[in-house]
């Protein structure tokens, strides 16, 4: 089945505004770039994701999705991440792809056999969508759609409650699929404290976040909360 990986990206210069009682501006940035680097490297070893797109229009990340191979959608608005998913779904469909995966570009955990177990388990189960929860059980970290157009996104606080009605609306078969290793992402000082121990524990995942964390550690860049 064509499957694509879709990340909508928000311009690194406003990104993570609710760490900035911890990071500088320019601290923030290259957290975010870390991260990206660290989703981008584990979904190109997918085997099951025929192509990645990245839709953004900051230059950073466009350089970051050009050198690990992904197709870079302009994402000329800005207007959120439901309206840049949205665009990424169109890309899909005008790609031919039968299947999308919408997933954040700052979950630096993201354990590659893990995802693919959910696109094997997806497909023979031939689900409609997959909701994959944040760890507070609210959010949604990624988005299984077959076809890419079966629902509307509409991420944002409440997210899973909004996706999984709409599944019931359109008449999907649907499941709720909590996936460790994209439960935890980065807004908040709490997260990027669980993320920074967590780096620490799972060996083979999250090195450009990590070794970005030890730098800014080294510089001093962090704040005491």
């Amino acid at each position: 089945m064509r499957t694509i990986a879709i990340l909508p990206v928000k311009s690194f210069d406003a990104a993570k505004q609710r760490l900035s009682t911890r990071l500088a501006g320019g601290s923030r940035k290259a957290l975010a770039r870390a991260m990206l680097d660290d989703v981008l490297a584990s979904l190109r070893r997918v085997e099951a994701l025929e192509a990645i797109a990245v839709v953004t229009r900051d230059r950073t990340a466009e350089a970051a999705a050009i050198g690990s191979g992904a197709t870079v959608v302009w994402d000329h608005e800005e207007a959120g991440q439901s309206a840049a998913a949205a665009a990424g779904l169109a890309h899909a469909l005008a790609g031919g792809f039968e299947r999308a995966l919408l997933v954040p570009g700052d979950t630096p955990l993201l354990d590659p056999a893990e995802l693919t177990a959910l696109l094997s388990r997806a497909e023979a189960a031939e689900l409609g969508a997959v909701v994959v929860p944040d760890r507070h059980g609210t959010g949604t970290n990624a988005l299984l759609l077959r076809p890419p157009d079966a629902i509307e996104p509409s991420f944002g606080p409440g997210s899973r409650e909004r996706h999984e009605e709409a599944a019931r609306a359109a008449g999907l078969t649907w499941e709720v699929d909590p996936l460790p290793s994209l439960l935890v992402d980065v807004d908040t000082p709490e997260d990027l404290t669980e993320v920074a121990l967590l780096v620490e524990e799972r060996h083979g995942l999250g090195a450009q976040t990590q070794g970005a964390l030890r730098q800014l550690d080294r510089s001093q860049a962090r704040v005491s909360a």
